[in-house]
């Protein structure tokens, strides 16, 4: 009898998909071919980035690394690889690459910079990451003192006299909060260390230099230069914007008007004047408000103007933060009877900072870029060192390589710091 029926009775095996839907072939047919337009723009793309890598990647590996100058560089690199070929010189960078580093700090002591470095590195990782116990946060605490007597050396009693300041400061807060009022108490908080700093730092360390010496080669800022200064400049600029626009946020957003004004002005006057002309208030016009023979620091100088710059940008990006929150937080925090600074601490900034993550970002990638303006008043930052190596007789006409490496390096740091946030946005789920 004949089975004219129209359900199947038996399985059929298992075919493999059609190869438009799977594998490389789906991939491109989604992504670079799905449409006629996007066709043509994929073919003007690859065709574009062709272009350019068979420029540029003979120029790169076509290139000598044993040459003592450009000349003898052009040399080598027409024998190798026939008359006329262009290459790049890479042996600046081989001979060159401490000088770019470290600028002209003494050789006998690149451990000092390199011992800092890799202490930074474990001062931010509390701050950073989670999972690292918080106890460490005392090391990051000490990190800048630390820091700063390894770099410049001298006696090691200056740097314990400066935490000894604050850690006065700490307990007149204590003491006079306790014995009279809270308002009184942070203004012996402010006032304390301010004396100390003024009238017994300095002799203190003195003293104690004198009954127990330890010390470094004291190292002047003049040889300070390379990537050293833009990290010494941007880490520490990145460090102290942070919270200083955090409070100038909050004093532009202060029912006070004298705060209020004080802060608005602030903001304002710097984020209306360019940072080179900060730069140049720091490195001439300083001096002349400081009183006679006081000697003022040429990077402290710059660090301080490059802090308050990125502070004033920080203050803005803060305020959207802020301004972007539910009038309802606010409220909330008020039903459950927190005063101002508990409702700011535990409720109203870490909601802020969390949606300005993004902004907060990439201000401080933009100021560790700007680190580079200093070679205009003359500190031999990664900028300012390639122009004197350029003008060394054997390497007069060189350009890209130089510039390359420094754009390499900086481009290092800025998209670790840019990893670093889209890490930080899918940890806190900034977008929820």
């Amino acid at each position: 009898m004949t089975d004219f029926s129209y359900v199947r009775t038996e399985m059929l095996e298992e075919r493999p998909a059609p190869t438009s839907q799977t594998g490389i072939v789906k991939w491109l047919r989604e992504n670079l071919f799905s449409s006629v337009p996007n066709a043509i723009l994929s073919i003007v793309a690859l065709w574009a980035i062709y272009f350019t890598l068979s420029h540029l990647l003979p120029w790169v590996f076509q290139s000598s690394w044993t040459a003592t100058s450009l000349k003898e560089c052009r040399a080598s690199i027409a024998a190798a690889h026939g008359e006329g070929t262009t290459g790049a010189c890479w042996a600046v960078i081989r001979e060159r690459y401490l000088q770019l580093i470290y600028g002209f700090y003494p050789a006998d002591s690149y451990w000092r910079p390199n011992l800092a470095f890799i202490m930074m590195l474990v001062a931010l990782a509390p701050v950073l990451f989670n999972s690292i116990p918080k106890k460490m946060m005392l090391f990051t605490a000490l990190y800048p003192f630390i820091a700063f007597w390894l770099l410049w050396g001298g006696s090691i009693w200056l740097p314990l006299s400066v935490i000894a300041g604050f850690v006065l400061g700490y307990v007149a807060l204590n003491v006079v909060s306790k014995a009279s009022s809270e308002l009184v108490g942070m203004i012996a908080c402010a006032v304390v260390p301010i004396l100390w700093f003024l009238f017994f730092a300095g002799p203190v360390a003195d003293i104690m230099q004198g009954i127990i010496p330890i010390s470094l080669e004291s190292v002047e800022s003049a040889k300070f230069g390379g990537f050293m200064l833009s990290i010494l400049i941007g880490i520490t600029g990145i460090a102290f914007s942070l919270p200083i626009g955090i409070v100038l946020a909050l004093g532009r957003q202060s029912d006070l008007m004298i705060v209020k004004v004080i802060c608005v002005g602030f903001i304002e006057f710097i984020r209306g004047v360019p940072l080179i002309t900060l730069l140049f208030v720091a490195s001439t016009l300083l001096n002349y408000f400081m009183p006679p023979g006081t000697n003022f620091d040429i990077i402290l100088r710059v660090i301080i103007m490059v802090t308050l710059f990125a502070s004033a940008y920080m203050a803005e990006v803060i305020r959207g933060g802020l301004a972007a929150l539910p009038k309802g937080q606010y409220e909330g925090a008020d039903s459950l009877g927190l005063d101002f600074w508990q409702a700011t601490r535990l409720i109203i900034m870490p909601q802020a900072l969390k949606i300005s993550i993004p902004n907060i970002v990439s201000t401080f990638i933009g100021l560790f870029k700007d680190t580079t303006l200093v070679s205009i008043i003359g500190l031999l930052d990664p900028i300012g060192l390639s122009t004197n190596i350029r003008a060394d007789q054997y390497w007069n006409g060189i350009i890209w390589e130089l510039y390359g490496f420094i754009a390499v390096i900086f481009f290092v740091f800025c998209f670790a710091m840019s990893r670093y946030s889209m890490y930080l946005e899918r940890k806190l789920q900034t977008g929820h």
